[in-house]
């Protein structure tokens, strides 16, 4: 039941620009975001990031993409991931069975992408405070049923302790700073 940072890719699903203003408490999932792809980035898990059609939604927020020397995106209109060839391409090269998935909208593209996850055969792990919805009882029935449906549900400061696995090392003093 470890999710183990050899083991482990993450996704970015939607945060763009014309979306991330409407959703519910949207700054701070956004920060708390930033955090876990830096602290992502620290523990070396290859992080994958999803548009959806672009041309009318955006590119992704600019301080996201400020976190990626060299920034590229998987383009959808599918709303899950899963369904764009070139993400279940990317994610099958990688060969990671436990994907971190945050993003927007929850009960949308979140949902239908761990769903399909599910049904690939991966393990989801799903970062709560990670993830938001215009409506905040649709996040909340999103986390609740991706969970029954058999993801794991967490948050952005318990998934990089738990990657991290101790206190003995360099890479704790960055994550504990990080999310401090």
């Amino acid at each position: 039941m470890r999710i183990l940072q050899k083991e482990t890719a993450a996704t970015v699903v939607d945060i763009q620009e014309k979306l991330l203003p409407h959703m519910h408490d949207g700054r701070t999932m956004l920060q708390n975001c930033l955090k876990l792809i830096e602290g992502l980035h620290i523990l070396s898990v290859p992080v994958i990031i999803t548009q959806q059609y672009t041309k009318g939604l955006g590119s992704t927020d600019q301080s996201i993409i400020g976190k990626f020397p060299e920034f590229n995106y998987i383009e959808k209109t599918s709303f899950s991931c899963f369904e764009e060839p070139a993400f279940r391409e990317e994610i099958t090269i990688l060969g990671k069975p436990d994907i971190i998935i945050c993003g927007i909208e929850a009960h949308v593209c979140v949902l239908q992408t761990c769903l399909d996850l599910i049904d690939g055969g991966f393990r989801p792990v799903v970062v709560a405070d990670c993830t938001s919805s215009r409506n905040p009882d649709d996040k909340l029935i999103a986390i609740e049923r991706m969970r029954q449906e058999g993801a794991r549900i967490t948050t952005m400061e318990s998934i990089l302790f738990e990657l991290t696995r101790n206190a003995g090392n360099e890479l704790f003093k960055k994550i504990s700073g990080l999310v401090k």
